[in-house]
């Protein structure tokens, strides 16, 4: 025994080197803006709620729950539902779990690997051979118990390259779960904004064909006393039918985004939760935060995802190379053997074995360099996919803080919009109270009013949204959480 464990730790003095390319981080780009004209110190602003202006802060920190800067209970609230019940954060836990579970075991081939052994064997053998036993006795029982010991020293690095796959793997699935987190929050805090919003549209556009019905009613008493031609009255009608038209979409819109919102906070539609959010009630940021393009490829979980895979598919290149050069083999057995279970490790009745091997890969058919081949091959194309997710990282951040800026502008001139059909109809009120025009002239001036209401309540949910998809496109900011995925959780 005492040989067999120099023979080992021989052999485990010899694994010092490791075959295949060594993984190194990609380089992070060069560049540093995202967009071709440099942005702006701040947005445009707007006298409405949603209105202030946001300054752009390069460099500044990202907060790890981010939604609670919008400063509303009520979206915490959903936040924290989603982060609960949402059956797509249990299954990305449960998945880095298996990650982690698959790595250490993994680095069980870095040790010997032991068996112990017991075989009962009741037998008669036969006069016309020679004894089996010692003794002439044909009919016997033989109690064998043996403990095997094998181990292959990792040489040439094989078995580590074949960790480093799993614990790339894992890291792998780790940010995928991140990834997962990222998308929930956001698609959550988005899709409430969205419900919020169109629930407010369809109570304006309600107003819409109710003063249109108003105005039409009107028409046709004065077609009857003849003051209007018949062609006011069949405008008139079409204008009530397009005001009409208009509501079922932005009832269907409402209606599967409270669905989703169902479905994101882990509960069936028909189970929709009757608390809603009021865009009334959030805050809009007044600082966004601007990563460097060389910061964002260390933020984003999707481009540390793809990362991970260009390690896995590197370690996999030096298993495939390590699988066409000699392999060595240490094996030992050590054990006892006799008629009686009480006599197996008496005198001379105790055996053991040691023996060592090598086997070079001679003729495989071309298989093992071919799977050499397709390792590179696979390599090289974890290179272009880095390569693609690092460019639709920096495409979606130039993409976000473009829309942060043109919708600020938006909701400017939907404000002023508002504004003007709203004195609009505050002269139209004051000339009917002087009987200087008729009622449905004041009629036409509200359902204006109202019409801009709705662009105005579309331009401000956009500004949520646009600070939402800004965060997100910045990575979230998880390094800043305090409950990261931990597969030992």
């Amino acid at each position: 025994m005492r040989r067999l464990a120099a023979i080992l730790m021989g052999g485990a003095a010899l694994a010092a080197c490791a075959v295949g390319p060594n993984f190194h981080r990609p380089a992070p780009p060069t560049v540093t803006r995202y967009t071709p004209e440099p942005l702006p110190p701040a947005t445009a602003s707007a006298p409405v709620p949603a209105g202030n202006a946001q300054q752009f802060v390069s460099g500044q920190q990202i907060a790890g729950q981010w939604w609670t800067l919008f400063h509303s209970p009520e979206l915490d609230r959903l936040v924290a539902e989603t982060l609960r019940a949402n059956p797509d954060m249990a299954a990305a836990r449960a998945a880095l779990r298996s990650a982690h579970e698959t790595y250490l075991a993994s680095r069980g081939a870095f040790w010997p690997q032991a068996d112990a052994s017991y075989n009962y064997t009741r037998a008669k053998s036969s006069a016309a051979l020679s004894p089996v036993l010692s003794t002439s006795n044909d009919l016997y029982s033989l109690h064998t118990a043996q403990v095997s010991v094998t181990y292959a020293p990792d040489v040439f690095g094989g078995v580590r390259r074949g960790v480093e796959a799993a614990r790339a793997e894992e890291d792998q699935q780790r940010w995928q779960s991140e990834a997962t987190y990222l998308a929930l929050t956001s698609n959550l805090v988005v899709t409430a904004i969205a419900e919020a919003s169109l629930r407010d549209q369809i109570a304006a556009q309600k107003r819409v064909v109710a003063e249109a019905r108003q105005v039409l009613d009107i028409t046709r008493r004065q077609r009857a006393l003849g003051q209007l031609a018949g062609a006011d009255v069949a405008a008139q009608e079409a204008l009530l039918a397009q005001a009409e038209a208009a509501l079922p979409p932005l009832e269907k819109q409402w209606a599967q985004a409270r669905d989703l919102l169902a479905d994101i906070t882990g509960h069936a539609p028909s189970e929709a939760q009757a608390d809603r959010l009021d865009l009334t009630t959030l805050t809009l940021p007044a600082e966004l935060p601007v990563s460097l393009p060389s910061a964002l490829v260390r933020q984003r979980p999707d481009v540390l995802a793809a990362e991970a895979n260009l390690h896995v598919a590197s370690a996999e290149v030096g298993v495939a190379i390590a699988a066409r050069i000699p392999a060595f083999q240490l094996e030992a057995d050590v054990g006892g053997a006799a008629t009686s279970f009480a006599q197996m490790f008496a005198d001379g009745n105790g055996f053991w074995t040691l023996a060592g091997s090598v086997t070079q890969p001679i003729f495989h058919g071309g298989e093992l360099l071919h799977k050499q081949k397709a390792a590179e091959a696979a390599l090289d194309q974890a290179k272009a996919q880095y390569r693609s997710t690092v460019l639709a990282a920096l495409q979606n951040t130039a993409d976000a803080l473009q829309a942060v800026d043109a919708d600020a502008r938006a909701l400017a001139a939907a404000a002023h919009a508002e504004n003007a059909a709203r004195r609009s109809l505050d002269i139209a009120k004051d000339q009917l109270a002087a009987g200087q025009i008729s009622p449905p002239a004041v009629l036409l001036a509200e359902q204006a009013y109202d019409q801009a209401e709705i662009g105005l309540v579309q331009a401000e949910a956009a500004r949520f949204s646009d600070t939402a998809a800004l965060f997100q496109a910045l990575g979230g900011g998880w390094w800043s959480r305090n409950d990261l995925f931990d597969a030992r959780r």
